[in-house]
């Protein structure tokens, strides 16, 4: 999970994974069920891990990875039964906690930083936040959140597995180089 590229289309996820994205996952905001499928054709034939954001009926019928669930959406119990990797958003410790209670193989905790990506985003948890949840939990820890190549290793620094990565994803080689320095 060193670096997790969250993108909106095939070509991005391709451009990711050549950038070197060990994880690449799909969230188009809005979008139902039948448009991630149609969206998410080929996306399974990556040389990658293939998350679907949100919706744990497309995750299936695409035959990916893993979900990875935001706090308030379902399905945790159906990606988890379904033999799914399942990845649950954190802004705290006790939302990291609740989420590995609830079988996540990973956590996405932040936004470590503001980001323009996400308007509705939590206030920012900062590196002391992430480095809380990174003790807190026994499973690996994705930092988000304005993460780019000059912040990066400070995420890896706090203990985070790995970084996920949005409005820099066109930057992908750069944050992993940063992300590898680290460790």
């Amino acid at each position: 999970m060193k670096l997790h590229a969250i993108v909106e289309d095939l070509p991005a996820a391709l451009a990711a994974v050549e950038a070197g994205a060990t994880v690449v996952q799909l969230r188009r905001k809005g979008a139902s069920t039948d448009e991630l499928v149609e969206e998410g054709e080929g996306f399974g034939e990556l040389d990658t891990l293939f998350i679907v954001n949100d919706d744990v009926e497309a995750a299936i019928r695409l035959g990916a990875n893993g979900v990875h669930l935001g706090r308030a959406d379902d399905g945790a119990e159906r990606a988890v039964a379904a033999g799914l990797l399942l990845g649950t958003s954190a802004a705290s410790v006790p939302e990291a906690l609740d989420g590995e209670r609830r079988g996540a193989a990973y956590i996405g905790a932040g936004p470590v930083w503001p980001t323009p990506s996400k308007p509705d985003a939590d206030p920012p948890i900062g590196l002391d936040g992430l480095a809380g949840i990174c003790r807190a939990v026994a499973i690996p820890v994705v930092a988000i959140g304005g993460i780019d190549a000059a912040n990066a290793g400070d995420c890896i620094r706090a203990g985070a597995a790995g970084v996920a990565v949005i409005r820099a994803a066109a930057d992908a080689r750069a944050v992993l180089a940063a992300v590898d320095a680290a460790r």
